[in-house]
């Protein structure tokens, strides 16, 4: 097993899931959205900051002082201005496919995302569990996005199981 597959494997054995509601873009009742959590931590993200992906243009570790618990899922940020934003549009902030590598749900399979491997797409954060996915994502994303859309009610129902 090659370096890069044992280290996907050890983040993929650390993540866990928990179910998150998070309120559509447009209003309206919310719907159950998986989250991708550190099993050990409880934190989303493993405790970067969504919004800073955004203000920061990086991947930025949030505070243990900054803290947001929503529908069972913590997670951290830099600072208030950040926390805010995140409680005011989850829906914006929240990585698409809850972190779950779009590169993986197109070929039908839910693989947690490493928040440090991620990509910014029409004001949507993506992760990735490896560079080389990310690399795939980066050449083409308008392609995995579409595949990820449509597998993703399938590879929904097998998350979790």
């Amino acid at each position: 097993m090659t370096a890069a597959r044992r280290q996907r494997k050890r983040f993929a054995a650390l993540c866990g899931l928990a179910l998150a509601a998070l309120a559509p873009a447009l209003g309206g009742a919310a719907t159950p959205q998986p989250i991708v959590v550190n099993a050990q931590t409880g934190l989303a993200l493993s405790g970067f900051d969504p919004v800073a992906y955004f203000t920061e243009a990086k991947a930025a570790l949030g505070r243990p002082d900054m803290e947001l618990s929503r529908e069972g899922v913590v997670w951290r940020f830099l600072n208030e201005g950040n926390r805010a934003a995140f409680q005011d549009n989850p829906e914006v902030y929240t990585p698409r496919f809850g972190g779950y590598d779009p590169v993986a749900i197109a070929r039908g399979a839910s693989v947690p995302g490493h928040p440090q491997i991620w990509s910014l797409v029409a004001e949507r954060v993506y992760l990735f569990y490896s560079n080389e996915a990310r690399a795939a994502f980066v050449a083409d994303p308008g392609r995995y996005i579409d595949a990820a859309e449509r597998k993703w009610p399938a590879v929904l129902r097998t998350i979790g199981r």
